[in-house]
């Protein structure tokens, strides 16, 4: 049994983890032919593969000599703080990996906190060593640091760093040492991070995860934690709110590599996948049939924001989508919170609408991006904070935000910092680069993103971690600038959008749908206003048609997912479709918004 070590991947995104877990699979000649290296076979997911971070924690085992190294992929930011407490459940020890040049970041801290309060014992890897200017041992004094001021025991602050770059495929003891392959990793591993507890006693194993086979229905993923499992014992299922129900283990099975296998036992320490469980959910243990004894369930942190999603009622509703109704929406909703841990729904104002909370901005839209990809179409409301109230006192959740910038553009930087009630906290300069430290409310971040992108020429790093609660910082100015509505349904014409290119910008191409009381650009003034697109040439003997093609337009303001999200105002939605992203007003006529004004 000793031949056994569970580990979890701790990185900041983009430091290189889902390519070291490829280079020791590489390693393990999982797959003869080097040709599939580089592949990300771990960020399976389209938006995973596409955003270039890791949403969903995944289990995979690395055989090395006798040891079987069960890696479990942790996601890097913050807002999947539910995934990241799963994922440290089933571990001995973490895998701290940082990037040689830009160190220790805003998120690594975040999962690292979680590892080091529960006990568990880190390995740091020193990646992407072969990059220019980078400062390998400088880092390694700041991971040091940043263990220490996490109150780290002397046992864990004692930790071993190796070097190297996974890209390249070799890891060392010494940075300027190139070796040939990863051998040096996995061997710290299997010296550094505990074997598991073996405890006999009668099974306990608690659900850390869960997937879903067509064949088989829901599959139960967790480690366990005491005792033996096998196929056809029956036992218990203990619930999070103390029931317990009878049930029986139809199949067992293991991971071996990037598949899973059928297994006759499984002992304590081991993880596991559990077929012909009924009805469990994260959190929920499975014990023996006549003594059972949960474990303690998974704490997770609470939501910070919330958004209102609504079936789409536009005019154009039903043209691309196939899930367009509520109940669609409902049992969507409701299958996501059996596995995303920090998601929690409520019923809003009208029947057809819900109060989606979730840890941040990301959390929630990735879960829309997911939704639109399955063929839903819905719309979605302005992000709201959550709010509490403490000892009396109103209280807002606070962010920590790092900056990472060139020097010249930090003044631009902390003055709409600062404007959003952020207080700097520290500065410092790494060559040509200034890093800032911000405390800000949450509710500041939302659309800080895309306008620091745009200041600093897309330069800015940003990167953001919940905090806490802290009393209410006082209002925050919103979006100075109105928007452009359409007064037509129709499509959009050049010679009209020409003509009122003074009032603003467009976020719409010539020839496009649109609708009445479709969001089309952005008012150059601070009230909204009504213009018609729609609007033709008219022809007479003396005027041609054809000089319309002399028109020239600046391209219009193309919005991503969150930035739409970011950028709309109380009174507008966001309407998602597989194709489309629109905004629209929430009363569409000129008519009906005065009225609900008055």
């Amino acid at each position: 049994m000793q031949k056994i070590r569970n580990i979890a991947i701790i990185a900041h995104v983009d430091h290189g983890k889902t390519t070291l877990v490829d280079r020791m699979i590489l390693q393990a000649m999982l797959f003869r032919d080097a040709g599939k290296m580089g592949e990300l076979i771990l960020d399976n997911n389209d938006l995973e593969r596409e955003r270039g971070i890791t949403i969903l924690a995944k289990n995979v085992s690395v055989p090395y000599k006798d040891y079987k190294i069960n890696i479990i992929d942790t996601p890097g930011h913050a807002d999947f703080g539910g995934e990241v407490e799963r994922v440290l459940n089933m571990a001995d020890g973490v895998l701290l990996l940082v990037d040689a040049f830009e160190g220790t970041m805003p998120q690594t801290r975040f999962v690292l906190q979680k590892a080091i309060g529960m006990g568990k014992k880190p390995v740091v890897v020193i990646n992407k060593v072969d990059k220019p200017n980078c400062r390998p041992d400088e880092v390694n004094e700041q991971v040091f640091d940043l263990m220490f001021s996490l109150n780290a025991t002397e046992e864990q602050l004692d930790f071993k760093t190796i070097y190297g770059s996974a890209k390249q495929g070799w890891m060392s003891d010494d940075w300027k040492n190139q070796t040939t392959d990863i051998s040096a990793l996995l061997d710290t591993i299997i010296d550094e991070i505990p074997a598991p507890e073996e405890l006999e006693g009668t099974p306990q194993m608690l659900i850390s995860s869960l997937e879903y086979s067509p064949y088989v229905g829901r599959i139960a993923i967790g480690r366990v934690h005491r005792g033996t499992l096998s196929p056809g014992m029956a036992v218990s299922l203990c619930k999070r709110d103390g029931t317990i129900e009878k049930s029986r283990v139809r199949e067992l099975m293991v991971f071996q590599g990037l598949e899973k296998i059928k297994a006759n036992i499984v002992k304590s320490g081991d993880l596991c996948a559990v077929v012909g469980i009924e009805g469990f959910e994260i959190g929920d243990t499975i014990a023996d049939i006549e003594t059972p004894e949960p474990l303690p369930p998974i704490a997770v942190d609470e939501p910070t924001m919330s958004m209102l999603f609504t079936i789409n009622d536009s005019p154009f509703f039903g043209r691309e989508g196939k899930y367009v109704t509520s109940r669609h929406i409902k049992e969507r909703l409701e299958k996501e919170l059996e596995k995303n841990l920090a998601l929690r729904v409520k019923d809003g104002l009208t029947a057809d609408s819900f109060i989606v909370h979730g840890r941040g901005v990301l959390h929630i839209s990735v879960l829309i991006e997911t939704m639109r990809r399955e063929g839903f179409e819905l719309q979605v409301g302005q992000p709201k904070v959550l709010d509490k109230n403490l000892n009396g006192i109103r209280c807002e959740p606070i962010e920590h935000l790092t900056i990472d910038l060139p020097g010249e553009m930090a003044g631009r930087a902390i003055e709409m910092v600062t404007r959003r009630k952020g207080m700097l906290l520290h500065m410092e300069h790494r060559d040509e680069r200034v890093h800032l430290d911000f405390d800000i409310p949450a509710r500041g971040l939302i659309g800080l993103r895309s306008n620091l992108m745009t200041a600093t020429q897309g330069e800015a790093i940003v990167s953001h971690r919940f905090k806490a609660y802290e009393p209410f910082k006082g209002e925050i100015e919103k979006r100075s600038n109105g928007s452009l509505i359409s007064i037509e349904t129709g499509t959009a014409i050049a010679y009209a959008m020409d003509k009122l290119q003074d009032r603003g910008t467009f976020f719409i191409h010539p020839g496009d749908e649109i609708y009445e009381g479709q969001v089309v650009g952005e008012n150059s003034r601070a009230d909204d206003i009504g213009i018609n697109l729609c609007k033709t040439k008219k022809l007479t003997n003396v005027r041609a048609s054809g000089t319309d093609d002399k028109v020239m337009l600046p391209p219009p303001i193309v919005f991503s997912l969150e930035e739409a999200l970011e950028y709309i105002q109380e009174d507008e939605l966001v309407e998602v479709t597989p194709k489309s992203i629109r905004l629209r007003k929430i009363y569409l006529t000129e008519n009906e918004r005065k009225r609900r004004k008055s």
